[in-house]
């Protein structure tokens, strides 16, 4: 078995794959202060709720975006299991990864996963938004290449920032209102929080497509993927496991 870990700013995800077979998948809080003995019981315990044996597992690879995280989560797996790790970026991912880009070494982790998995699913040109702590775009033009992309605030970024500086605004849940129109303050902040999300991502998108001179399939990914694609005259198919997908294209080439 494979371990696939995607380590973000708010959210840790976890697959577990039997060949290209996703067996499970765990999303959970990402603790930044979390030592390794700490997450080598995370995981262990999920391990054990669905009956799999961790001893089973034979390699990992990890996309982190939180530098000082990485290292705790290598050591857990090597304690828990002794499996080789392999850590997700544009050079591990060379042979499925190939960047019209600057610096490639500068691409976060995430976004080469997404890359990978995009190209590999759904071919080229693709665009993948990806819902996380920021909303990220990547792009991948016609001849399969990583052209770059967009970085902005995440919805529940934005949301955060808006309800700590505004004192007399409540915290709501992130979902869309009935209509654009909101006859109270929570319809009207759901309003500007999730159509304004679906908005701007369908705004940046079709300035992709101009730059591009062409349109292309359009993958949402992230939590928050499948609330925000209903409202979203652009997205074309959601699939909330594309970034475990990537990491495990990487794996498999990588421990041939």
């Amino acid at each position: 078995m494979l371990l696939a870990i995607d380590i973000g700013n708010t959210h840790t995800v976890i697959g577990v794959y039997a060949g290209d077979s996703l067996r499970a998948m765990w999303r959970i809080a990402t603790n930044r202060k979390a030592a390794a003995d700490e997450l080598r019981i995370v995981f262990s315990t999920l391990f054990s709720l669905e009956g799999l044996d961790l001893s089973q597992v034979r390699a990992s690879a990890v996309a982190s975006v939180v530098p000082q995280l990485t290292k705790a989560w290598m050591q857990a797996i090597k304690d828990a299991t002794g499996a080789l790790s392999l850590v997700c970026n544009a050079e591990t991912a060379a042979g499925l990864f190939d960047a019209d880009y600057p610096n490639p070494r500068e691409i976060g982790a995430d976004r080469v996963a997404d890359a990978v998995a995009a190209r590999a699913l759904y071919g080229a040109p693709v665009v993948v938004v990806d819902f996380g702590t920021a909303t990220n775009i990547e792009v991948v033009d016609r001849d399969g290449r990583f052209r770059g992309g967009v970085i902005a605030p995440g919805v529940q970024t934005s949301a955060n920032a808006l309800f700590t500086h505004g004192a007399q605004l409540p915290d709501i849940a992130l979902v869309a209102p009935p209509a654009v129109i909101g006859t109270n303050t929570v319809e009207a902040i759901q309003s500007g929080i999730m159509l304004g999300e679906a908005d701007r991502v369908d705004g940046l998108v079709r300035r992709i497509f101009d730059q591009l001179g062409y349109s292309a399939k359009v993958i949402a990914t992230g939590g928050l993927a499948p609330v925000v694609e209903r409202y979203s005259s652009t997205i074309d198919e959601v699939n909330t496991e594309l970034t475990l997908e990537g990491l495990r294209l990487i794996a498999d080439r990588a421990y041939r």
